[in-house]
C-alpha cells in the first residue's frame, strides 16, 4: 500500500506511510511493516488514524488554483498509523522507505491481540467488514475484570440495541462456562420495545444475516425469554398486565405483597432521588425497616400469606389497654402502620415529618405495586430471574419513584441469590440503561448504593453489570471507571471532551460526534487502541409491526368432481 516516510519522525509507537497511487486505504484499517532491527528481524503492527492529502512543491494555498494552471505539484495522500503491537516486543523505528501492507485473517487477529484471547465473543466487524473483532470474554466474566458501560446520544448511539447483540453474542459465543444456566436481566424503559426478543424480525435486510454468518451467530431472535410488566394502576379488581402490544398470557405482571416488602427490606428503594435530604432520613429509614421484617419473620411463623400484623395507631380499647395489631395485606395500610412504626423511634418530629410526605406522596404511584393478591397465586408474580435464560423487566408506563423501586429492588434480589450461591458461576448479566438517573454523580441513594456495590465486588458473585446511559459525565465515576469494556457510540461534542472518556485519542472523539447508527467504539484492556466496530441489525423485532408472522395456512375448497 505504500512506504514508511522520511519527512516525518518514525517511532516505534507512531510513523507516517506514504501511499501509492491508486491505493484504497481508510481510516481503522490494519496494517504491518516489517523491518531489520539490531535484534533481528520485527514486525510492527499498527492502525491508521489519520489519512491526509496535500501538494508537495506548493507554498501558497491559491497555488490550488495555479495547479490547474499548469503549476508543478504533485499530490501526496499519506496515513499516520498508531502501533498497536511490536513482534518480538522490542521496541525499534521502522525505516524510511520500508514497506507497509494491510492485513487480514490471522495478521489482523494478531494486530489486535486476538490470537492471544483463550475464551472470546463477537463484539462485531471492522468497518471494512472484511473481519470479526473479538472481545476478551477473560475481561468480562470475572476471570481478568468484569462489567460493561456503552455510553451514546438517545436514539442514534443504539445502545439498547448494541447491549441485546452483545447478549446474543455472549450465548452463543461457546466460550461461556455453563451457557445454558447463564442469565441475562434487561430493563427495559424504551416503551414496550424489548418485548418482542423472541420474535424473528421482518426488516432484517439479506445482508446482516450474511453479517451474522461471518460474526458465526445463529440469525434467529432469543430462544428462552419472559416478559415481566407492570400491573394495571388499579389496586383493587383483577390482576391485569399494563402491556397493549402482546397478549395477556404472553406476559406476566409483577407486583410485591406486604410481607414480601417488609420481609425483603425494600422501604429504603422509595427514596431513591438521589438528593442529600435523603441521606438524612436514611438512619429513620432503616429503623422502621428492621421493625418491618421483625413483623414479617412473625407472619412466616403462622404460615404462608400476604400480610403482617402491624399496629396502626395510638387509639386505646375501651378498658384502656392497646388495640391489637393489625393484618396490613395493602399499601395505604402499610402507610398508617409505618407512620406509628416512625412516630415510636426518637427522631424528631420533623424529620418523622418528611419521612411521611415522601411516602404518602408515592402512595399513588407505587400502591399498584405493593398489593393485597386477593384470590391470586401471588407466587406467580414474583419476578423469578432462573425461570428462563433472558428476563426482561419492563418499566414503561411506571412513575420515576416506581421504576426506581422496581430496579432497586430486583437487583438486591439478584445480588443477594447469587452471593447465596458461593459461585460465580454461571454468570449473571444484568443491562441497566439510563444509569445517570439510578446513579447520579451527586447526591445519595439506596439503589445508587446497590449499582456501586454491584460495580466494585459484583465479580467475586458473577454478577455483570453492563450499563448505558447519555452522558457517562453524570454518573457515579466509580460506576463508570470499573468497567474492563467501554463503548461509545454517537457522543455530543462537548461530552466527547469530558474526561470520563479520557480512554479515546483525540481523533477517536472527533470520530465519536459523527458515528452512525450501528457503529460502535470499543475500548477493552486487551487491546492498546480502543476499535471502532459496525454490527449487524437485530434478528429479533424490536417494533410489535417488526415481527415475521408465520406464513398464511392454505385455505382448501371441497369441489365437485366435475369441476377437474
Amino acid at each position: 500500500m505504500g512506504r514508511v516516510i522520511g519527512t516525518q519522525d518514525a517511532t516505534p509507537l507512531e510513523f507516517w506511510v506514504w501511499l501509492e497511487e491508486g491505493e484504497a486505504i481508510q481510516v481503522d484499517d490494519a496494517i504491518v511493516v516489517e523491518t531489520d532491527s539490531p535484534n533481528g528481524p520485527l514486525k510492527l503492527f499498527g492502525m491508521v488514524d489519520i489519512v491526509r492529502a496535500r501538494h508537495q512543491g506548493s507554498t501558497f494555498d491559491s497555488d490550488v488554483v495555479e495547479a490547474e494552471r499548469g503549476l508543478p505539484v504533485e499530490l501526496s495522500i499519506a496515513a499516520h498509523v498508531k502501533v498497536t503491537r511490536l513482534i518480538p516486543e522490542y521496541y525499534y523505528p521502522p525505516m524510511p522507505g520500508d514497506p507497509v501492507r494491510t492485513v487480514e485473517d490471522e495478521e489482523f487477529a494478531q494486530a489486535l491481540f486476538m490470537d492471544k484471547m483463550e475464551r472470546k465473543f463477537p463484539i462485531g466487524l471492522s468497518l471494512s467488514g472484511k473481519e470479526v473483532v473479538y472481545g476478551n470474554l477473560d475481561f468480562l466474566n470475572g476471570r481478568k475484570g468484569a462489567h460493561m458501560n456503552i455510553s451514546g446520544v438517545s436514539g442514534i448511539a443504539t445502545k439498547t440495541t448494541y447491549s441485546t447483540f452483545l447478549l446474543h453474542s455472549l450465548l452463543h459465543c461457546g466460550h461461556l462456562t455453563d451457557a445454558k444456566n447463564t442469565h441475562a436481566i434487561i430493563f427495559n424503559v424504551k416503551g414496550e420495545d424489548l418485548l418482542f426478543l423472541d420474535k424473528a424480525s421482518n426488516v432484517m435486510p439479506v445482508e446482516d444475516e450474511a453479517l451474522y454468518a461471518q460474526l458465526g451467530l445463529p440469525a434467529e431472535p432469543f430462544d428462552s425469554v419472559q416478559f415481566y410488566v407492570p400491573p394495571t394502576e388499579s389496586a383493587r379488581g383483577p390482576i391485569m398486565p399494563k402491556v397493549s402490544s402482546r397478549k395477556a398470557d404472553e406476559v406476566t405482571p409483577y407486583f410485591w405483597t406486604v410481607r414480601d416488602f417488609c420481609r425483603q427490606r425494600l422501604l429504603r428503594y422509595l427514596f431513591s432521588e438521589g438528593g442529600e435530604d435523603a441521606s438524612l432520613l436514611s438512619a429513620l429509614t432503616y429503623q422502621v425497616e428492621r421493625k418491618l421484617l421483625e413483623a414479617a419473620e412473625d407472619a412466616e411463623k403462622s404460615g404462608p400469606g400476604p400480610g403482617v400484623l402491624l399496629p396502626l395507631g395510638e387509639d386505646l380499647a375501651e378498658d384502656d389497654s392497646p388495640l391489637p395489631p393489625t393484618e396490613v395485606r395493602d399499601f395505604p395500610t402499610l402507610l398508617r402502620a409505618m407512620e406509628t412504626l416512625a412516630s415510636s423511634t426518637n427522631h424528631s418530629p420533623g424529620t418523622v415529618g418528611a419521612f411521611m410526605r415522601r411516602l404518602y406522596s408515592a402512595e399513588d404511584k407505587v400502591a399498584y405495586l405493593i398489593r393485597d393478591p386477593a384470590d391470586s397465586d401471588a407466587a406467580r408474580h414474583a419476578i423469578n430471574w432462573r425461570n428462563k435464560q433472558v428476563t426482561v423487566v419492563s418499566l414503561s408506563g411506571l412513575y420515576e419513584v416506581g421504576k426506581s423501586f422496581v430496579v432497586g429492588s430486583v437487583l438486591q434480589q439478584i445480588q443477594e441469590e447469587k452471593e447465596a450461591t458461593g459461585s460465580a458461576e454461571p454468570l449473571c448479566f444484568i443491562v441497566v440503561d439510563e444509569l445517570n438517573r439510578y446513579a447520579p454523580r451527586d447526591g445519595w441513594s439506596p439503589i445508587r448504593e446497590r449499582l456501586l456495590e454491584i460495580a466494585e465486588r459484583g465479580r467475586s458473585s458473577g454478577t455483570i453489570l453492563i450499563g448505558a446511559q447519555q452522558t457517562a459525565s453524570e454518573v457515579e465515576r466509580r460506576i463508570v471507571a470499573n468497567p474492563a469494556f467501554r463503548v461509545v457510540g454517537r457522543l455530543d461534542a462537548a461530552e466527547a471532551e469530558r474526561a470520563e472518556y479520557g480512554f479515546l485519542p483525540p481523533t477517536l472523539r472527533k470520530r465519536a460526534a459523527i458515528l452512525t447508527s450501528g457503529r460502535m467504539i470499543v475500548s477493552q484492556p486487551d487491546i492498546p487502541t480502543p476499535v471502532p466496530i459496525l454490527f449487524p441489525m437485530p434478528a429479533w423485532a424490536t417494533r410489535a409491526d417488526e415481527q415475521k408472522l408465520p406464513p398464511p395456512a392454505l385455505k382448501l375448497s371441497r369441489v365437485r368432481e366435475s369441476e377437474y
